[in-house]
């Protein structure tokens, strides 16, 4: 039998499936090259040995990492040791330098906070204050038993009469708790509406503005800024936030006169670094020193890449307008009632400054129902008896701004403008009767607005703002450990210093001039600071 000769590839093509080199001649199932190469990875396979150890592999790194540790002496021993003096001076110092709220901790990331400050529930527990460390533990201990408060139930009775006359004595001396009347009456329980501002949720997105922020920045109405103040945030930054800075914002400050604006300033720049502010998108003031003030924070934070910036205060204080004014458009939903926002929202400024818009708060107080409206905490639209807080209205504004506002000459009581204003303004139903309803939220839609002219007076004080910062200047320069440092701690306090030196702008037509010029403010006191 003959075998038939093999055919050879005498062209030098190839022709193998499994090549990749092979070309595919117009077929449509031909492999391509990446196919190939793909099928013969799945051929390979690591060898092993006899234990099933893979010794070599194809897709192995012939690299050997470099496996020696450097000998050091590091590895075997904490070499960041403090004595437990030095501890204890640290915290001192540090709690002095802290009680100022202008001191600024720098490179927090590198200090043992956890050991500087105390936890509130870990500060109770210090028993080697009371004892030696050999009694309390260790093979000698003298601890058997727990350290009661009481020894035997005589001295607990008395603890708990005297724990029980000191609560008398804060309740009695409190005079927002209207409970602990001996008649026993209450209040009666107040509509929905003014409750606004209070909710769970409101505070979760309050909350979370804190949480995110390293500045937070409160917004006051210029017109009354101790009563949109929030006192419970501010403890509560100075308790649990000690690494975030406070500023204080005075918005709406066209509404008052000058120096009203300049003596809120000395005042409250005392506690914290206060700036006056007007909201507005084409013609603002204040904001190229609100943002030179961002900027050294974001100087002093240059261990992070960017910075928060957190918005907060009261329902209708204009934290919207003023994110709104530092973008120069309109980034934020603004309407010029309470609520209008709902959650919180993050804006870029810069890239390496942040924005945070958050809803309105409302802070637990004694404010009346009146209070609240007139705070601006609740749409007028929404009151079902609005005439009730026009009494309130016509107490703290001057009769003459009254006259100017709405050609009203005398009247009686709130019952008698009403109606005089019903007349003037054609607010009447059938039969003549005026609607007092209509004309009532006129009033407070104009008080809201800041149409009508309402101001709370600063407290006399003797001008000593220079001494002050000088001598916060010099402290912070102690404190601060770099040139670059130290300089935006100056700057920051050059900017709130040089602020009040400058003209603030203000609405002339609302006011005299002996109230622009600050002549009469000595009989003319609207309303007394308000105690939140």
């Amino acid at each position: 039998m003959v075998k038939k000769e093999r055919k050879v590839n005498v062209s030098g093509k190839p022709k193998h499936s499994l090549d990749a080199n092979r070309a595919n001649g117009g077929m449509k199932d031909g492999r391509s090259a990446a196919t190939v190469r793909r099928l013969k990875m799945y051929n390979t396979r690591p060898k092993r040995n006899s234990k099933g150890n893979i010794l070599k592999h194809e897709f192995q790194s012939k690299e050997l990492p470099s496996t020696r540790i450097q000998p050091d002496r590091r590895w075997f021993g904490n070499t960041r040791v403090v004595n437990q003096k030095e501890l204890e001076f640290f915290r001192e110092e540090l709690q002095t330098r802290m009680s100022s709220n202008y001191n600024v901790i720098l490179k927090e990331k590198k200090l043992p906070l956890s050991l500087l400050n105390d936890h509130q529930k870990q500060a109770r527990v210090h028993l080697l204050d009371t004892q030696p460390f050999e009694d309390a533990f260790g093979p000698k201990k003298k601890r058997r038993r727990p350290n009661l408060l009481a020894s035997d139930y005589e001295s607990l009775l008395k603890r708990a009469d005297g724990s029980q006359d000191a609560f008398e004595q804060k309740l009695a001396s409190d005079p927002s708790l209207e409970a602990s009347e001996g008649d026993g009456s209450r209040d009666l329980v107040r509509h929905t509406m003014f409750e606004k501002g209070q909710s769970k949720r409101i505070w979760g997105e309050l909350y979370k503005v804190i949480d995110s922020s390293d500045v937070v920045v409160q917004v006051l109405d210029a017109r009354d800024p101790q009563g949109t103040r929030c006192y419970h945030l501010e403890k509560h930054l100075k308790e649990h936030c000690k690494h975030k800075h406070m500023v204080f914002l005075l918005n709406k400050c066209d509404l008052v006169p000058a120096w009203v604006t300049k003596g809120w300033l000395r005042v409250l720049s005392k506690e914290y670094p206060t700036l006056a502010f007007h909201a507005s998108v084409n013609k603002s003031f204040g904001k190229g020193s609100l943002l030179s003030v961002l900027r050294q924070f974001a100087r002093l934070k240059s261990d992070k890449q960017a910075i928060s910036v957190g918005f907060v205060g009261y329902p209708n204080v204009g934290k919207s307008s003023v994110i709104n004014t530092l973008r120069t458009k309109n980034v934020c939903k603004v309407a010029p009632i309470p609520g209008e926002t709902k959650v919180w929202q993050y804006i870029t400024l810069t890239k390496r400054i942040f924005l945070i818009d958050c809803p309105g708060v409302v802070y637990q107080n004694s404010d009346s129902e009146t209070d609240i409206v007139l705070k601006g905490v609740v749409r007028v639209s929404n009151l079902q008896d609005a005439a009730e807080h026009i009494g309130e209205v016509l107490k703290r504004v001057k009769k003459e701004h009254l006259k100017r506002a709405y050609k009203i000459t005398e009247w009686n009581d709130e019952n008698d403008f009403l109606v005089q204003l019903c007349k003037l303004s054609g607010k009447l139903l059938k039969g003549g009767e005026p609607d007092l309803m209509t004309a009532a939220k006129m009033v407070l839609h104009d008080w809201q607005r800041g149409r009508i002219p309402f101001f709370v007076p600063p407290p006399r004080q003797e001008d000593e703002t220079t001494e002050g910062l000088n001598a916060v200047i010099k402290e912070k320069d102690s404190l601060v450990d770099t040139d670059k440092e130290a300089a935006a701690m100056r700057a920051i306090e050059n900017v709130v210093s040089s602020q009040q030196l400058r003209n603030v702008p203000v609405q002339r037509d609302l006011f005299t001039d002996n109230e622009l010029n600050g002549c009469d403010n000595n009989d003319s006191d609207p309303l007394p600071p308000t105690d939140s």
